[in-house]
This record gives structure tokens, sequence and C-alpha cells, in this order.
């Protein structure tokens, strides 16, 4: 059953649109602070739609994401509060909480690891507002780990170029498929423990 194939060849459609670079700053800021969809699902396709401008889109991710994160600390900082209600019945309080285990135990570096963990980012701009980190280390811990997340994930696609493009157009079912299937045991896993 071909799921994904058709939003694979949507999404390099968009993602050759002149647009395009907005929607991804859009949704990397909104992904920092409040959206659920990480911006690489973006990211990927632009870079592999276009290569020679992977860096450029990797740089756009970056600093709207991390403008979006700044967003999210003034959430924490000011309307924690409003939100609290919100994210307690969330799926999210959990890894709000594992985010401010992480602050106590490493402060500025819980930032700097946010930018590779599965944990979502948001959660760590919200709780470093509601801790009050510093917002100079805030801001360089999410430059250099968002921006380094980000840059390997262009530079990949971009050395991966046409050829990439090929064997994802043609596995990209498999790959869906694969990837629902580990969701699913992931859940079941983590309901039986």
């Amino acid at each position: 059953m071909k799921i994904f194939s058709p939003l694979y060849e949507r999404a390099m459609v968009w993602s050759r649109h002149r647009r395009a670079p907005w929607f991804l700053g859009g949704l990397s800021f909104a992904e920092s602070s409040f959206f659920p969809i990480p911006p690489d699902v973006m990211l990927a396709p632009m870079c592999l739609a276009n290569p020679h401008r992977a860096w450029w889109f990797a740089l756009v991710t970056t600093l709207t994401s991390v403008a979006g994160g700044l967003f999210g600390y003034l959430i924490g900082y000011y309307a924690f509060d409003l939100i609290e209600p919100w994210l307690r019945g969330s799926n999210y309080w959990s890894a709000y909480e594992q985010a401010v285990a992480w602050f106590d135990a490493w402060g500025f570096w819980a930032i700097f690891i946010a930018g590779f963990s599965p944990i979502p980012y948001k959660v760590f701009t919200i709780a470093a507002g509601v801790a009050s980190m510093a917002l100079l280390p805030f801001t360089l811990a999410s430059l250099v780990g968002r921006g380094a997340r980000f840059f390997l994930v262009a530079g990949l696609m971009a050395w991966g170029g046409e050829r990439m493009e090929g064997a994802l157009r043609k596995y990209v079912d498999r790959i869906g498929w694969a990837t629902v299937a580990a969701v699913v045991v992931g859940v079941l896993v983590y309901r039986a423990g």
C-alpha cells in the first residue's frame, strides 16, 4: 500500500516552491515554542531538491529555531501559569519534567543536548524560561545545539543529492511503514514497562 510515496512527492514539490524558505522559517520558529512537527521534515526535502542551497536552508532553520526558542523561553518565564494546566494534561508533561531534571543536573548543557535529544526542543525552551536560565548562555547553547543538528541534516542531504533522492523515492513506502511499526512497538514497550 503506497501511502508515503504521494506524500514524499508532494513534499518535494513544496520544497521547490519559491516561498519554501519562508515556510521553513515559520515552521522552525513555531516548532521551538509550541508546534509539534520538527523542521527536519521540511529541511531535508528542501536540501535534496536544492543541494547547492543546503547551507542557506540550515542557517535559516537554525536562526528561526533559536528565535522561536527565545519565544518559548518568554512563554516559560512570563506565562507558565497560563499554560501549565494544558501542559499537565498533554503528552508533554513527562518530557517537561525530564527537561527540568536535566537543567538541575547540567544547566547550560541541557539546552545544547536538547538539539539532538528525542525530547521536543520546545519543552526545553519553556523549562529554561521557568528556571530563569541566563539568556546569553541559553541563546549560545541553542545556536550551537540546533545549528549542529540542522547543518548535519542539510549536509547529509546535500551530500546524498540526486542519489539519495532517487533512493528515497524508491524506498519511501518501506521506510514509512518501518517507521510506523517502530513507533507502534515503542508505544507498546513503553506501556508494558
